[in-house]
């Protein structure tokens, strides 16, 4: 093996791992990095101590849209195609450094991730795939996913106009309650 086939084959590695520890199903370990099938199960078993789960990755657009999830699939593509266009890094470094910031602002405003690296995943590819778009709000400037050629003239964000029920979840009240 060659001393750049060695420096590639880890550096997958390390990517697989990364991924792994951030949350990554298999599915987007193998579209992600040139490892085999077996060589990832082996690897997120080792990381994880547990098989990985199986089942469909999310398919709909629809979850990125409503109030909350907008919100935050917002915050992280807004910092993905910032260090993806003004840093300079390349697509799977973009995507791995703002799904880190995404995770720090959470734990900074302490509160719960509501978009998992799956969905993340996702959304990118969604954005990719001309699915969805990035609308601009009338009132704070700020760029939102929506809908892909869905008309953006006159679109106010979930933030400036939230919906009668926004944030009534039942952890909301339970903590509303204790005080």
């Amino acid at each position: 093996m060659s001393q750049k086939s060695l420096v590639d084959e880890m550096h997958q590695v390390q990517l697989a791992i990364e991924l792994i520890e951030l949350g990554a199903r298999l599915q987007v370990l193998e579209t992600e990095t040139e490892l085999s099938r077996t060589r990832l199960i082996k690897l997120y078993k080792e990381v994880r101590g547990v098989s990985p789960p199986k089942g469909m990755l999310p398919f709909s657009t629809d979850w990125f849209i409503t109030w909350l999830p907008n919100v935050h699939s917002s915050l992280f593509y807004n910092i993905y195609i910032s260090l993806k266009g003004e840093a300079d890094c390349d697509r799977i470094d973009a995507f791995v450094k703002a799904y880190r910031l995404y995770g720090e602002q959470m734990a900074l405003e302490n509160m719960e991730p509501v978009l998992g690296l799956t969905r993340a995943w996702t959304l990118v590819r969604f954005f990719d795939s001309d699915l969805l778009q990035l609308n601009r709000c009338t009132r704070c400037n700020g760029q939102f996913v929506a809908h892909a050629h869905s008309p953006s003239q006159h679109y106010v964000c979930g933030i400036c106009q939230p919906p009668s029920r926004a944030g009534k979840t039942r952890k909301a009240q339970q903590d509303s309650e204790k005080m």
